[in-house]
C-alpha cells in the first residue's frame, strides 16, 4: 500500500501543480498541449510497459520487480522536480512511468498471492482504499509546498515515501515468482506503446488544430493499423504481453471495459477542473486541493467496505451503483458555473468518489478471479493498464473537447489584441490570464474583459467536455449491466487447499 500510494500521489500532486507550472513567471509557462503530455507521458510508459513488468517480476520476483521500480521511480521524480523546460518535464514524466509501470502489477499480484481466496477481495478493497489515501494527501502536501517553494518541490515529496516504500518491502513483503513464467514480448511492447502514443497524439492535435488537421488524422490511422498488428501479433505468440484470448471472458471483458470508460471519464474531468478552480475560481492551489478533498475522503470511505457489498449484492449491482453515481456527478459539472456554490462543487466531488470506490474493487476483483493465481501478474497488467489507457484517453480526449470549444469561443474577443497576444490568449485559459495579467508576449488594454471572455469559452468548453464524460458513463453502465455477472466467481466457502490452477475454471463457472 505504501508502494502504491506514491504512485497514486505523484498524479495527483500534478492536478493541483498544472496551473502553475503553464505560469511563465513561476514555472515553466507550458502551452495547453504541453501540460497534457506532461500527464500522458507518464500513464502512455506507464500503460506500454505494465505487461513487460508483470512478466519480469513473475518470472524474476515481484518483490525485485517492486523495489527497482521505486528506486527508479524515486530518481525520476528528483529529475522532475529540477526539470528546466516542458520537454525535460515531459521527459522526466516519462521516466517515472518507467518505475510506476514495476510498481503497480507487482503491488496486486503481491496480494493474490499472499491471500487466500476468502480474503483476497477484502484485501483488494483495502489496496483500492490506499488510492483514496493518495489521492487524498496528494492535493494538500501539493497546495502547502506549492504555497512556501518552487513547483518542482510537488515532486520531491515522492522521494521520502520512495524511501519508507524501499525499507518496508525489503523488511516484511515475501518474494514470490510464476513457476512458469513466459518471455518478456518485447515487439508487443513497442507496438503497444508506438499505437498508444500516436493515438493520443492525434486527438491533441485535434484539440489544437482542429478537426481537419492532417496531423491529427495522419497519427489516428497510424494508431489504428499500429493497434491492430499488436493485437494479431498478440494472437500468435505463446508468451503474449497481452493475452488477448482472455477477453473471451464475458467477466473479464466486461469488467475490463467498464474500468477502462469510468476511468475515461473521471480522470478526463480532473484535468479540466484544476483550471476552473484555479483560474476561474481563483483559488490558490491549496484552495483547490481542500475542495477536491472530499472525493478522496468518499474513496477512503466507501473503498474498504466494497468487499462487503460485493458479498451481499453481487459485483453488478455495486458496479452498476458505482457507475451510476459517477455518472451523475459527472453530468452535474454541466450546471456549474463562476458563481456556482462551492458546497455544490465539492458535493459533486464526493459523489464521484463514491462512484468509484464502488466501481474499482469489484471490477478488480473480477479481473483477477479469471486468471490463474500463478498469472497474477498478468491479470493485474490488464487491471491497471486499462485504467492508465483509459486515464490518457480521458485528459486527451476531454483536454481537447475543452480546449477546441475554447478555441472556438474565444476568437472574437481577441480582434483587438496585437498578433502575438492574440496567439497566446487563444492558445488555452491559462494564456488568456498571462496576457490579461501582463505576462504575456504583449499585454492588452481591456484584462477584465478579456478574463471575462476567456472564463465565458472555457466553461462553455467545460460543459461540453463533462456532457461526452456523462455519455461515457452512461456506455459504461450499460456494458456493466449486460455483461457483469450478479455473483462472484469465487465463493466464501472456497479454501486456500484450491489448486491456484482450478481458479479460472470456477472463475468460468
Amino acid at each position: 500500500m505504501v508502494s502504491l500510494v506514491v504512485v497514486i500521489l505523484d498524479n495527483t500532486v500534478l492536478n493541483v501543480a498544472l496551473r502553475v507550472i503553464a505560469d511563465p513567471h513561476r514555472g515553466l509557462g507550458a502551452t495547453q498541449s504541453q501540460l497534457e503530455w506532461a500527464v500522458n507521458a507518464y500513464t502512455l510508459v506507464f500503460a506500454g510497459l505494465l505487461f513487460t513488468w508483470g512478466v519480469v517480476g513473475d518470472r524474476w520476483g515481484r518483490k525485485k520487480s517492486l523495489l527497482l521500480g521505486l528506486a527508479l521511480f524515486g530518481l525520476a521524480s528528483l529529475a522532475s522536480g529540477y526539470a528546466q523546460d516542458p520537454a525535460q518535464l515531459i521527459a522526466a514524466r516519462a521516466a517515472m512511468g518507467v518505475g510506476g509501470a514495476a510498481v503497480m502489477p507487482a503491488t496486486l499480484s503481491i496480494i493474490s498471492n499472499v491471500f487466500d481466496p476468502r480474503e483476497r477481495a477484502r484485501a483488494i478493497g483495502i489496496w483500492a482504499g490506499a488510492v483514496g489515501l493518495g489521492v487524498a494527501v496528494g492535493p494538500i502536501v501539493g497546495g502547502l509546498l506549492l504555497e512556501h517553494f518552487w513547483w518542482g518541490s510537488v515532486f520531491m515529496i515522492n522521494v521520502p515515501v520512495v524511501l519508507a516504500g524501499i525499507v518496508a518491502v525489503g523488511l516484511i513483503v515475501p518474494e514470490s515468482r510464476d513457476p512458469r513464467p513466459g518471455r518478456v514480448d518485447v515487439a508487443g511492447v513497442l507496438l503497444s506503446i508506438a499505437g498508444l502514443v500516436a493515438l493520443v497524439y492525434g486527438i491533441i492535435q485535434i484539440g489544437d488544430e482542429g478537426f481537419r488537421a492532417p496531423t491529427a488524422w495522419g497519427p489516428l490511422f497510424a494508431s489504428v493499423a499500429i493497434l491492430i498488428g499488436f493485437v494479431v501479433l498478440e494472437r500468435r505468440l505463446t508468451f503474449p504481453s497481452l493475452d488477448v484470448r482472455l477477453f473471451r471472458n464475458p467477466r473479464f471483458s466486461a469488467a475490463v471495459g467498464a474500468t477502462g470508460l469510468v476511468f475515461l471519464a473521471a480522470m478526463g474531468t480532473f484535468f479540466f477542473l484544476a483550471f476552473y478552480l484555479q483560474l476561474v475560481r481563483g483559488y490558490t492551489p491549496l484552495e483547490a486541493g481542500l475542495v477536491s478533498t472530499p472525493f478522496a475522503l468518499a474513496q477512503l470511505v466507501f473503498a474498504p467496505s466494497s468487499a462487503a457489498m460485493v458479498r451481499r449484492f453481487g459485483p453488478k449491482a455495486v458496479c452498476a451503483a458505482g457507475t451510476a453515481l459517477l455518472t451523475i456527478s459527472l453530468a452535474a459539472l454541466i450546471a456549474v458555473g463562476v458563481d456556482t456554490p462551492i458546497w455544490v462543487v465539492c458535493a459533486v466531488f464526493f459523489i464521484q468518489g463514491v462512484g468509484m470506490a464502488n466501481v474499482i474493487p469489484p471490477s478488480t476483483e473480477s479481473i483477477m478471479a479469471s486468471v490463474p493465481r500463478e498469472k497474477a501478474g498478468v491479470g493485474s497488467a490488464v487491471g491497471n493498464t486499462i485504467r492508465q489507457v483509459g486515464g490518457a484517453l480521458g485528459v486527451a480526449i476531454l483536454g481537447s473537447v475543452v480546449s477546441a470549444v475554447y478555441r472556438n469561443q474565444i476568437a472574437e474577443h481577441l480582434t483587438g489584441l496585437p498578433p502575438a497576444a492574440r496567439g497566446t490568449a487563444g492558445s488555452s485559459i491559462s494564456g488568456a490570464y498571462a496576457v490579461a495579467n501582463g505576462g504575456g508576449t504583449a499585454g492588452t488594454g481591456n484584462p477584465g474583459a478579456l478574463l471575462h471572455a476567456s472564463n465565458d469559452a472555457f466553461l462553455t468548453g467545460m460543459h461540453t467536455a463533462a456532457f461526452v464524460a456523462a455519455a461515457v458513463g452512461v456506455v459504461g453502465l450499460v456494458i456493466v449491466l449486460a455483461w457483469l455477472p450478479s455473483h462472484s466467481a469465487v465463493h466464501p466457502h472456497v479454501t486456500e487447499s484450491v489448486d491456484p490452477s482450478r481458479e479460472l475454471e470456477l472463475a468460468e463457472a
